[in-house]
């Protein structure tokens, strides 16, 4: 099997705020993207845009993992990047705007570069990331959301840990395309018992993968007598099976 193509780019975000010493900037910022490609890319092979969490980057092991699977086994693209926090070193989030223009401009990156017309694309993420992206999804029916093939959520976080009294739906609210939520059965911050109810009521209804023992990483205990990322291969081959149930 011949090995993906992998490649580091810096990618523009217009029209973005980025906060640095305290000082507020205008105008346009660059972020460390990837794409990790098929060697020999098929046309109706999908392609995938995912968004990192809170307090790691696009090199988070989970996203590293799926993007050399997926191109060299399932023959998808996929392009990662950091948020501006990230490159600036910060550790708080950006602003809602400002992670939204990145995922946005990372989405017309993606297809206006680097795949055919047509090509069927998913968006998602870890955590915050894939938070991000069902925003952007619910926001299509509003007029100003992403098309995109299929949802993939690595990790979602529903609420805060121990707040489950506080459960955070709004961004899965007009998601109507297929969408997969892969999620740890130790996940402090999505309570499956929570979230289970929710995914009929999406259109089409969500489809759930448990990791058993998977936290809010989908990484497995080392009591569990297994190795952190022994749950990424399947996880993967999820994924995998979720684009091409959704572009056949």
């Amino acid at each position: 099997m011949p090995r993906p193509v992998s490649k580091s780019f810096k990618l523009a975000v217009p029209d973005a705020e980025a906060t640095a010493d305290a000082a507020v900037t205008r105008g346009a910022v660059t972020v460390t993207a990837k794409v990790d490609a098929p060697a020999r890319p098929e046309r109706a092979a999908g392609a995938l845009v995912l968004a990192h969490g809170a307090n790691n980057d696009l090199d988070h092991s989970l996203l590293a993992y799926l993007a050399t699977h997926l191109a060299a086994a399932a023959g998808a693209t996929m392009l990662r990047f950091n948020f501006p926090y990230v490159e600036r070193g910060a550790e708080s989030p950006d602003s809602a705007p400002v992670l939204e223009a990145t995922f946005r401009a990372a989405y017309n990156h993606l297809v206006a570069e680097l795949v055919s017309p047509g090509t069927p694309v998913f968006v998602g993420g870890k955590s915050l990331g894939g938070r991000v992206a069902a925003e952007l999804v619910s926001r299509r029916p509003e007029g100003d959301g992403l098309l995109a093939a299929g949802l993939i959520e690595l990790g979602y976080p529903l609420h805060a840990p121990g707040r489950t009294d506080r459960v955070n739906l709004k961004p899965l609210r007009h998601v109507d395309i297929p969408s997969l939520f892969c999620i740890g059965s130790r996940d402090a911050f999505c309570d499956l018992e929570l979230l289970r109810p929710v995914l009929p009521t999406l259109t089409p209804p969500g489809e759930l993968y448990v990791v058993e023992g998977g936290d809010h990483s989908l990484v497995l205990p080392r009591f569990s007598g297994r190795e952190p990322q022994d749950a990424y291969p399947d996880v993967a081959a999820r994924v995998a099976a979720f684009i091409q149930s959704a572009t056949h």
